[in-house]
């Protein structure tokens, strides 16, 4: 055995990466067994193989770095899925839930301290200071359950930074009254705060002008996968660095720089996927192992006084984080179960507890002697793993509680109603626009129901088919890769037809779709064949929703989505799926949406938001007729996106001033970000019907349109007295 231990810590790079691995690998694997939280295991595998238990391996600089970028990635993913719209509706509760999970546990552990271990105020205070804080150890159970915009956990995650905050600030005045080495203790107090506030400012001023620029122009230019990914990294480590330097820790920087990029990674994007998954797959298990391995749970064995200390710290400081969060719940009314969350997320404490004791280390209070002895280091220690236990079970339970009371509330408020037809069918063709077609389908589909995409290409049965065939497999290859990684089901076609919009309405009904989304025609001068050359047929013999996109830039990069809504559009079958879509788009990008319509129309879109998607920060401007398009180009800038909900000849919402819709376009929106949608008009009637009443095709052109363009162009007419009387020839039959 002796002979055995010889080998023991292992000290080659490759074995120590191993052992690791095989941590990360198994843990899950033997906690599911057991019926316990997979973060525990890996907490227990860092106590296990430590220099506290089998020796097996030692915390060197590779833990330091990996736990210290996984320490980082927790908070940077906290800030980047943060509801952003939530926090500022919600800014009291965050402040009030913030400033009681701070102060509640620091007076409670202040008072043990000094009346029951007896410690000095200085050494009462620092303790206080740490069961003030606390890491976020048990957020990634939050991203299995998609719990990241839960209104509990936006608002634990909130308060959890400020609570941070606030005690980070303490420590740094406390270093600085005792004139720790490090520190610059020959300033005077208020010269010290001065310019720590000084700094302070100037980071948070700088990194909300600079990172917002710079990722736009970076998004923009770059689609790399790779560059992208680092890009974001740097950002991250850069925010952290600065923070080093102002006097705060690394983990506030990572939060913040994770909130600044917040709406430019959508949180179904193919980035996200990827950040998110590189961090639980390496990073934050390391992290996780380094915490355990820091645990020295053989200072139980030096006497019954070390694990008074240390039941006495974790009673305290997790009883007060308790009184915080149940009694937030209660003031702000929430349910038991986002007490739960509340307490569960805010009462584990890890690194950042190490970090402050670290800093009580260095403080000398007399010769010789430290702020910090080893009594209270190991109290503290083996707290985290106390903690940490309580946090993740609790946390486990009440996202397990949130998840059933969600899916109870559905199940109820779904009763009755008509299913769910969303399958979305993408149109694609050109290599350069089928990505962010792609891109547009992920965002707007029903995350809960995740159901895969249809892509289609469909090829002229003509002597170029076998080349044409070849290049849409080529296609679907990039497109499944892209899908892939943001781990969405694509399901792909190379279709043979002699008439491209037949061969699409024959797809669409085969695979049972509900929708089309496909890209805008391109043309470098105004035509009477603004749609191309089978759209016109596509749309007036396909009665579902179909939406014609052109994007110039990222969609990640976009600021604001403004609607154009005809009059009457409400009266429509379609009115809410297309108002759906836009409005998880929104919500996706982050970005704010505006409708200009009629006042009726607009009453009904704002009732409907508010209900279902509140978050969502949308706008609303009265526009009185149609003819005022054009002057909404003024104000659409090369990061908003205009969207035209159009509608079909022989439809309710269907107007005259419609048919001059692609020349407004061509003229006033050239170069713009485009969607045009053609809504459902005619509900579960069949495409293949048709009746001497309603035939299936409509000309885009009429001999009266014609004429009275050819009037308008030979007489300076004004439209206003056309428009303001909106013809009902629309709801004559064709």
């Amino acid at each position: 055995m002796a002979h055995l231990a010889a080998y023991f810590p292992i000290t080659d790079p490759t074995l120590i990466f191993f052992v690791v691995l095989l941590i990360i690998l198994f843990a899950p694997i033997i906690m599911g067994k057991l019926r316990i939280p997979h973060i525990i295991g890996m907490v227990l595998a860092g106590v296990l193989i430590g220099q506290y238990g089998l020796n097996i391996l030692e915390r060197d600089n590779s833990f330091e770095l990996f736990g210290r970028v996984g320490l980082y990635y927790i908070m940077f993913l906290a800030g980047l899925e943060m509801d952003m719209e939530g926090v500022k509706k919600n800014s009291r509760r965050f402040v009030t839930f913030g400033l009681l999970t701070c102060f509640v546990p620091l007076g409670l552990t202040y008072i043990m301290a000094i009346h029951l271990l007896h410690y000095t105020p200085t050494a009462s205070f620092l303790l206080g200071c740490i069961m003030a804080s606390n890491t976020l150890i048990a957020y990634p159970i939050i991203g299995r359950y998609g719990l990241q915009r839960h209104s509990s956990v936006t608002l634990s995650v909130g308060s959890s930074m400020i609570s941070l905050f606030i005690s980070l600030v303490m420590i740094a005045g406390l270093a600085q009254s005792s004139g720790s080495a490090g520190h610059a203790a020959a300033l005077p107090q208020p010269i010290f705060w001065l310019f720590f506030l000084l700094k302070l400012a100037a980071y948070i001023v700088a990194m909300l002008w600079l990172i917002p620029h710079l990722t736009r122009y970076f998004l923009r230019r770059y689609s790399d996968a790779v560059m992208q990914f680092i890009f974001v990294l740097s950002v991250m480590f850069l925010n952290a660095a600065l923070t080093t330097f102002i006097g705060l820790e690394g983990i506030f920087g990572a939060f913040f720089s994770g909130l600044i990029l917040n709406r430019y990674i959508p949180h179904v994007s193919a980035l996200m996927n990827r950040i998110e998954f590189i961090g639980n797959a390496l990073f934050i298990p390391y992290f996780l192992i380094g915490v355990g391995m820091l645990i020295n749970v053989r200072a139980l064995a030096q006497g019954p006084y070390v694990i008074w200390v240390m039941l006495l710290i974790a009673f305290f400081g997790t009883f007060g984080k308790a009184v915080a969060a149940y009694l937030s719940s209660l003031l702000f009314r929430l349910p038991k179960a986002d007490g739960n969350m509340m307490f569960g997320l805010t009462s584990a404490h890890a690194a950042g507890a190490i970090a402050m004791v670290m800093v009580g280390m260095r403080l000398e209070v007399a010769p010789g002697q430290y702020l910090v002895n080893d009594n209270m280091l190991n109290g503290v220690v083996l707290m985290i793993l106390v903690t940490c236990i309580i946090s993740t079970l609790m946390t486990e339970h009440a996202s397990q509680q949130l998840i059933l009371s969600q899916t109870s509330h559905e199940a109820h408020k779904s009763h009755g109603a008509h299913p769910d037809d969303e399958k979305i069918l993408i149109c694609v063709k050109y290599p350069e626009i089928a990505p962010q077609l792609l891109n547009q389908a992920v965002l707007v589909r029903n995350q809960r129901l995740n159901r895969g995409l249809v892509a289609l290409n469909v090829v002229y049965d003509d002597e170029k088919a076998a080349v044409n065939r070849e290049q849409g497999l080529q296609l679907f290859e990039q497109l499944k890769r892209q899908a892939s990684a943001s781990e969405v089901e694509l399901q792909t076609q190379v279709r043979l037809a002699t008439n491209i919009a037949n061969g699409i309405k024959h797809a669409f009904r085969e695979f049972n779709c509900s929708e089309v989304i496909m890209g805008m025609h391109v043309h470098t001068n105004q035509n009477a064949k603004f749609w191309g050359d089978f759209i016109q047929s596509l749309y007036n013999g396909l009665n579902r929703q179909i939406m014609l996109s052109r994007f110039v830039q990222p969609l990640n990069t976009l600021r604001r989505i403004r609607v154009a809504v005809p009059s009457r559009a409400e009266f429509e079958p379609g009115f809410h799926r297309w108002l759906e879509r836009l409005s998880r788009l929104a919500d996706e990008l982050d970005c704010r949406i505006e409708f200009h319509g009629r006042e009726e129309s607009l009453k009904l879109i704002a009732e409907y938001i508010d209900n279902h998607h509140p978050s969502v920060r949308a706008e609303y401007t009265p526009m009185g007729h149609w003819n005022e398009l054009p002057q909404l180009a003024a104000h659409i800038a090369d990061d908003h996106l205009f969207v035209v909900v159009t509608a079909r000849k022989g439809t309710i919402s269907y107007k005259n001033a419609l048919e001059r819709l692609p020349d407004e376009l061509q003229k006033y929106f050239s170069g713009k970000n485009l969607m045009i949608i053609f809504p459902d008009q005619y509900g579960e009637q069949k495409e293949d019907s048709m009746s001497f009443t309603e035939a299936q095709h409509h000309e885009e052109n009429s001999v009266y349109g014609t004429i009275l363009r050819w009037l308008h162009r030979k007489l300076p007419l004004s439209h206003s007295s056309h428009e303001s009387h909106e013809p009902h020839e629309s709801n004559k039959p064709h």
